[in-house]
């Protein structure tokens, strides 16, 4: 009897642990569902002009009057800047220092310019708000006919740092050399940006500009990312890992501002967006595909010098010290009893 009531509260005790680890992860998950929902609704809720560089081009007084309109509309959502004429607000929308030129004229009419190629977003949230009363819309750089609403581009961008990141946890943790992983990179890159600029480009006809210029930015968010990440793994070892998922995708890509702008997001959030791989990567990329460059040099240095830290740091990771195994001296042979005389 007490062997078996022994058994029976041996097998409650063990029955009684097994839900424990389900529980926990259980709430670990629920907690990550929370933490993904909060990081990645919370930037697209907040959308708002936060000194937006607009230019305005006309007389004094309606230049003036264009100022007050804004300020009365959006308090401290514009920066305004006043140009000669149209030709000079139309070359600021083509070199990304605005987003949108202003055009008022003497009889107070007004045209607005706004090139979409720059922020799908900005260019839709001007129109409705000023697109009213007989005000002219001209769209100088369009998005690409195949993604009109930029929708395209955007959707495309999360499986990029995905599989970026998948590629770095695999080549730490499934290649031990460090030889082996900087080609593993390098690789990558390559082929990923190849490939991703044929789908974009040929397959859904989403992103225009040469073919090899795409290639090469997407190349670089891809050794951006991968790179950072081993880098990371590198410096800290699997936490590193976490760390680097932790900042390109629970927050890089809900600041990356991939169909909106910097200036809508809640500052200063916005600018740090901006020096995580995802945020630099769509600014690179709209630059590079749509302006001939213009207005990416600081996101390329960015990009760059993420990989570049990342490659480093592979390079020049100690690799660990196998673990010390004691010898054990060798045991002294029997020695036989000396017989008795």
């Amino acid at each position: 009897m007490q062997s078996s009531n022994g058994g029976l509260v041996h097998r409650e005790t063990r029955s009684g642990r097994r839900p424990q680890p389900a529980v926990a992860i259980v709430i670990g998950v629920v907690i990550l569902q929370a933490l993904l929902v909060a990081f990645f609704a919370w930037p697209a809720l907040r959308l708002a002009p936060r000194d937006l560089p607009v230019v305005v081009a006309g007389p004094a007084p309606a230049v003036a009057a264009v100022q007050t309109r804004l300020e009365t509309l959006r308090p401290g959502g514009f920066s305004v800047t006043a140009v000669n004429d149209e030709r000079a607000a139309d070359q600021a929308l083509r070199d990304r220092d605005a987003y949108a030129a202003f055009l008022p004229s003497a009889d107070g009419t007004m045209r607005v310019h706004v090139a979409s190629a720059a922020s799908p977003t900005v260019a839709t949230l001007l129109t409705q708000q000023l697109g009213g009363s007989g005000v002219q819309v001209v769209d100088v750089v369009p998005v690409d006919a195949g993604d009109p609403r930029g929708g395209g581009l955007a959707s495309a961008f999360l499986p990029m740092l995905l599989t970026a990141l998948i590629a770095a946890a695999l080549l730490w943790f499934a290649v031990p050399s460090k030889v082996g992983r900087l080609l593993g990179v390098a690789a990558f890159a390559v082929l990923a940006g190849l490939a991703e600029a044929a789908i974009l480009q040929y397959g859904y006809e989403i992103l225009p500009g040469s073919y090899l210029a795409n290639a090469g930015v997407l190349a670089l968010i891809a050794a951006a990312i991968t790179g950072g990440v081993l880098g990371l793994a590198a410096l800290l070892g699997r936490a590193g890992v976490a760390l680097g998922v932790l900042v390109v995708f629970l927050v890089g890509n809900p600041l990356s501002a991939i169909n909106a702008a910097p200036e809508l997001l809640p500052q200063p959030w916005g600018a740090v967006g901006q020096f995580l791989p995802p945020g630099a990567g769509a600014t690179l990329l709209r630059s590079v595909a749509y302006f001939d460059g213009a207005g990416g040099t600081a996101a390329g240095w960015t990009l760059a010098a993420w990989a570049a830290a990342g490659l480093a740091l592979i390079a020049l990771a100690r690799r660990p010290r196998p673990a010390a195994t004691d010898t054990p001296a060798p045991a002294a042979p029997d020695r036989e009893p000396i017989p008795a005389a």
